[in-house]
């Protein structure tokens, strides 16, 4: 005796966004899915959290940049009455900050406008899976201001000595002059603007100078 599967459910979806253009893309290419089912979209946030408890949808795809109410602030609200939907937030905005407030507020995805199709798509799967999702661009982002944090100049790992010549170099003196100030040989100061730009991890005087300016020392 042979037996049949049903059909698996498709992954219903609600799709919020001011912009029709954008609506009616989206909806075609995940209509154009057997894996999903566009039950409903809108451009107001207000009414998302209406189609919300009305359609009870499994993701909603909520753009942030709505007014009046914001997809952060419609987030927060449908999240209330409900814990079914998965919000992804969709957004021109790539700075990790955004997506960051947008999973504060208990979405479970970010994806930006420059998102492929095929990110898209695996967003509302991982998603669907019960996984949290942010998309490569935000991700990349993050990495390089990880790496660029890590890698800033830390004016603690100076001594106090390292520091008053710093003062000095700032006020456009040279060697020999700091040396004739402080009181120590040219050869001292020397050994501690070596040591200066090592503990920094600059290059050369004209960077040390940079860091100086921007970090408001003196």
């Amino acid at each position: 005796m042979q037996f049949h599967t049903p059909l698996e459910k498709k992954i219903t979806i609600l799709i919020v966004d001011d912009h029709k253009l954008i609506r009616d893309t989206w909806s075609f290419i995940l209509n154009s899915d057997s894996r999903f089912q566009v039950i409903a979209e809108t451009d107001t946030g207000r009414e998302a959290i209406q189609l919300s408890e009305k359609k009870n949808p499994d993701i909603i795809l909520m753009d942030i940049n709505m007014s009046p109410m914001n997809g952060f602030e419609a987030t927060k609200e449908i999240l209330k009455t409900s814990t079914h939907p998965k919000i992804i937030g969709v957004s021109m905005h790539s700075q990790p900050a955004y997506a960051k407030k947008m999973l504060q507020m208990g979405a479970v995805g970010y994806i930006t406008k420059n998102s492929s199709k095929e990110e898209m798509i695996n967003a509302i799967c991982k998603v669907a899976e019960g996984k949290k999702y942010v998309c490569n661009e935000v991700k990349s982002i993050l990495s390089e201001q990880m790496l660029e944090d890590s890698q800033q100049p830390d004016i603690n790992l100076l001594s106090q000595r390292e520091v008053e010549i710093i003062d000095l170099i700032k006020q456009g003196q040279s060697s020999r002059e700091i040396a004739e100030q402080l009181d120590i040989t040219l050869k001292t100061v020397e050994v501690h603007r070596h040591n200066i730009l090592k503990k920094l991890n600059l290059k050369n005087t004209a960077a040390l100078v940079n860091f100086i300016n921007n970090a408001g020392i003196g």
